[in-house]
């Protein structure tokens, strides 16, 4: 698909030094909500791709407790800027006895989230949590506990940052809001 004459403005939204800002404050209270991690049982941070793989890389080098990484394939978008309905999860994730965090892009309906969190609850996680970069309440359609929130964004199609739109725009240092206004 071609992106010629569907958007031709990114507005700015979030810098780049607005997010390093909050991921570090976020990674600080993590650290001391999970301070009695231990390294032979580390908080395993599930990241849900791809979106959330920059965001992710960032926070892990800002959680002082000891923590390692995997991941869980999600998405209930198709090549659109509207959910599909149906989510595909796809993953090879062991979390019994775990303290789970999932560290994800962002959170809308709420759909994709509340199907990873049932799915992992059925795996008897010791803890789990939920860590988002953005968060956009105003599209929720389904209840989602949330931990940890970067930004609480207008409900806009938002890009940057590891954020696609079919697959372009994930290396921009910032975020923005995906401008379909004719130029």
């Amino acid at each position: 698909m071609s992106l010629e004459g569907t958007f031709n403005t990114i507005v700015p939204l979030i810098s780049a030094d607005e997010i390093h800002r909050r991921i570090k404050e976020m990674g600080k209270a993590i650290s001391n909500d999970y301070g009695t991690i231990t390294p032979e049982n580390p908080l395993l941070l599930i990241v849900v791709l791809k979106g959330a793989f920059i965001f992710a890389a960032d926070l892990m080098r800002t959680i002082t407790v000891p923590c390692t990484v995997d991941f869980i394939f999600a998405s209930s978008y198709g090549s659109g800027t509207q959910s599909s309905g149906n989510v595909a999860i796809r993953h090879k994730l062991i979390v019994t006895g775990r303290s789970v965090l999932i560290v994800e892009d962002i959170i809308d309906t709420g759909l994709t989230m509340q199907q990873i969190t049932a799915e992992l609850i059925t795996m008897k996680p010791a803890s789990l949590g939920i860590c988002t970069l953005l968060d956009k309440p105003d599209a929720r359609k389904h209840h989602v506990d949330i931990d940890y929130t970067g930004f609480i964004v207008p409900n806009t199609f938002i890009v940057g940052y590891g954020i696609d739109y079919d697959e372009h725009y994930r290396e921009l240092p910032s975020l923005g809001v995906l401008n379909s206004d004719p130029a």
